[in-house]
C-alpha cells in the first residue's frame, strides 16, 4: 500500500532530516515510528501526505507516485488518511456531535447521512453521552476520542497517530492505544508515531527506529530501543 524508496529530505546543504529512506508498509498494518525529538518523525508524515515533497526519492500509495498528484487532486489523497494529533485539534466553538460532523460536511455528507453515521462513530469511540459537551467541558482522553471520531468520520483507509498519548495519563493513554488497536483490527492500517515507551512495548507489533533521519531499526515485534 505504502512505499518509501530512497526517501531523502533535505531544508539546507549537507543538512539531512531523512536520508535513505526505505521501507513498505502493507495494508492492515499496525506500525509505531519511534525516535528522538529531531529524529525525522514528523517529516516523514509531512511527505507522506504531500504538504511536503522529497528531496529525492519517491513515494508510492497504491502504486501511484504521490509527488505527480496534481494540487487540484491533493484534496482527494488525503481523505483516504485520517489524522489523529498530540494537540486535538478541536473547534472549540463546536460540539462533539458537531465536531464530528463538520469532517463529513467538508467531505459533502449529507444531513442524513450525518445524523446517522456521527452517533455511530461517538459509539464506536466511547463518548456517545458527550455529543453535546464543547471541548473545554472534556478531559484530554475524552478530547482524544473525539478526535479520533472526526479521523474516522472521512472513512479513511489510514489513521495517521501523531503522539496522540503525548498530553496523556497512562490511565487514558492505555484507552486510547486500546481504541487505536480496536479500529486496526476492523480493517484500517494504523501509523502510530510517539515517544511513550510503554505503549511500544505493550503493543508488541512493528517498530521503525528513526536516529538523525535514518532507519536504524525495523522489527516486526520490536521495542523501544533508542
Amino acid at each position: 500500500m505504502i512505499i518509501f524508496e530512497n526517501i531523502n529530505k533535505t531544508y539546507s546543504p549537507n543538512s539531512f532530516a531523512l536520508k535513505d529512506i526505505s521501507f513498505k508498509i502493507d495494508p492492515h498494518e499496525f506500525v509505531s515510528i519511534v525516535g528522538k525529538s529531531g529524529a525525522g518523525k514528523t517529516t516523514l508524515i509531512k511527505l507522506l501526505l504531500r504538504e511536503e515533497n522529497p528531496t529525492s526519492g519517491k513515494i508510492f500509495f497504491e502504486e501511484q507516485d504521490i509527488s505527480a498528484i496534481k494540487l487540484g487532486n491533493l484534496p482527494n489523497f488525503r481523505q483516504k488518511f485520517g489524522a489523529v494529533f498530540q494537540d486535538y485539534r478541536l473547534l472549540l466553538n463546536k460540539t462533539v456531535f458537531e465536531n464530528v460532523a463538520y469532517a463529513m460536511e467538508v467531505m459533502g455528507g449529507t444531513d442524513f447521512e450525518i445524523f446517522r453515521d456521527v452517533p455511530r462513530l461517538l459509539e464506536i469511540v466511547g463518548i456517545e453521552e458527550k455529543a453535546d459537551n464543547f471541548p473545554q467541558e472534556l478531559s484530554g482522553g475524552e478530547k482524544q476520542r473525539t478526535a479520533i471520531a472526526r479521523a474516522l468520520a472521512i472513512r479513511p483507509q489510514i489513521i495517521i497517530a501523531d503522539e496522540p498519548t503525548g498530553n496523556l495519563d497512562p490511565y487514558h493513554s492505555k484507552d486510547i492505544i486500546n481504541l487505536l488497536k480496536k479500529i486496526h483490527e476492523l480493517g484500517t492500517t494504523v501509523i502510530l508515531s510517539t515517544h511513550d515507551k510503554g505503549v511500544i512495548n505493550g503493543l508488541k507489533r512493528r517498530v521503525i527506529t528513526l536516529r538523525e533521519g535514518e532507519i536504524v531499526r525495523d522489527e516486526q515485534r520490536g521495542r523501544f530501543i533508542l
